[in-house]
């Protein structure tokens, strides 16, 4: 492996690494925007948008259950490569297939099995990062992707809903698909440094390790004060958060009576606000700490959505829209940038799938509960239902250790060695 740069701008691999993860992000925003409007121009349904993003969601639950311990197994790069080309093939099936005739059943399929190399991308992504940069700028290294992947994020809806217009939204989702073969191109052109080896080795156990990685990562999580208070709260806001792009998509268009196209620019807007949250990270947490850029991200995103649902202005949609966005990529980077910082790297696998398994375990049903509500009610009740729940996530936070300013400080609980060679494994001294 070649010596890595001391500045981020100079290294190779992970400038490579940024740039195609960025037009990959905006292939992305095109489908986030192009998949709702394609079930709701087939069926006009909410209940039909939430349950496929309920299917989707389901399959990454389930692969969250092997995938930490199938990343941190096998080649990182590689795996990346993998979820790139099954991706592309998926998507592409979508335009392929709708231009001979409409087919839904054929969304259901996708989706799910794309959430299963979604679900594996993201883990490797994590797990990437931490093997392209050095733990002391994995924050300004996620702050960068962040931004960028936002300012993706602020062209792709205004483009999708473009083109969602002119060619309908099945052109939006080739564009998607095409964006993974950009992706799998660059991952092609660099290299990772191999992951780090446990402080204390133990006996090889082969896929013990795959059907053991998911108590493997969950039993770090529980030892880790600031992780488990993460873990808790995270499984009560996501519940609530997966739907709300749905939402939002569907408000603007039948509680407001917009167009696609101007539901592209306003969910530009919510790109927008990931960029200005992502770019200021670093900044802010030198400046006030974890503690601060958490519980203010959700207290934004909390007074965002309160405002929503009690306004029916275009304007204070499109205001309030990118304010959540901004505060839940603020509160979002955080929270990946400490876990990456506390956890040993040959464990962070493990421990990335099993915090988003656990805490997305029943987003799922979430999704499909809120957005059948506001189906059947509208969005003003729900939208202000959420607000209030985040408000109370927010209070509880308080009194745990994502209030503090360095909770990476915070001592982990030892694992005891006599539960199993996974514990044994897991039991990192330097870990904090």
């Amino acid at each position: 492996m070649p010596r890595r740069a001391d500045s981020l701008r100079s290294d190779r691999n992970f400038s490579i690494f940024w740039a195609v993860q960025t037009f990959s992000e905006l292939g992305n925003a095109f489908s986030l925007v192009a998949v709702p409007l394609l079930v709701l121009h087939a069926t006009g349904s909410a209940a039909q948008m939430g349950l496929l993003t309920a299917i989707a969601g389901a399959g990454s639950i389930l692969t969250g259950l092997v995938g930490g311990a199938l990343v941190d197994r096998f080649d990182r790069r590689r795996m990346l490569m993998l979820c790139d080309a099954a991706r592309l093939v998926l998507y592409g099936a979508i335009p392929v297939v709708w231009a001979v005739s409409p087919q839904i059943w054929l969304l259901y399929v996708v989706m799910g099995l794309a959430s299963i190399f979604e679900m594996l991308f993201k883990i490797s992504y994590v797990t990437a990062v931490a093997n392209l940069v050095d733990k002391s700028k994995i924050v300004e290294a996620n702050g960068r992707l962040e931004a960028t992947a936002a300012v993706a994020n602020i062209a792709g809806p205004a483009l999708a809903g473009v083109v969602a217009g002119l060619l309908g939204p099945t052109a939006a989702i080739a564009i998607n698909a095409g964006s993974f073969g950009v992706s799998l191109v660059g991952l092609a052109l660099i290299r990772l440094r191999p992951a780090e080896p446990p402080a204390v080795r133990v006996r090889a156990t082969g896929w013990h390790d795959v059907r053991t990685g998911f108590r493997t990562g969950s039993a770090f999580l529980w030892r880790t004060p600031v992780l488990r208070a993460l873990t808790i709260l995270l499984t009560v806001t996501t519940f609530l958060a997966l739907g709300m792009t749905d939402v939002f998509i569907y408000h603007l268009r039948h509680g407001l009576g917009q167009d696609d196209r101007t539901v592209g620019y306003v969910m530009a807007l919510a790109g927008l606000g990931i960029f200005l949250a992502a770019a200021a990270m670093s900044f802010l947490r030198r400046s006030f700490g974890f503690g601060a850029c958490w519980l203010g991200g959700f207290t934004v995103a909390a007074g965002a959505v309160l405002t929503l649902g009690l306004s029916d202005s275009l304007a204070v949609a499109a205001a309030m829209i990118f304010l959540y966005s901004a505060g839940l990529a603020l509160a979002g980077v955080s929270s990946m940038s400490l876990r990456q910082q506390v956890t040993p790297d040959h464990l962070l696998g493990r421990v990335t799938s099993a915090f988003w398994t656990i805490h997305g375990s029943i987003a799922p049903l979430g999704a499909a509960l809120l957005t059948a509500l506001v189906g059947r009610m509208g969005a003003r009740g729900p939208l202000i239902g959420v607000a209030l729940t985040f408000l109370t996530v927010v209070t509880i936070a308080l009194f745990t250790p994502i209030a503090r300013r360095h909770p990476e400080r915070t001592p982990t609980r030892p694992a005891r060695a006599s539960t199993c060679d996974d514990a044994v494994e897991g039991a990192d001294p330097q870990v904090l």
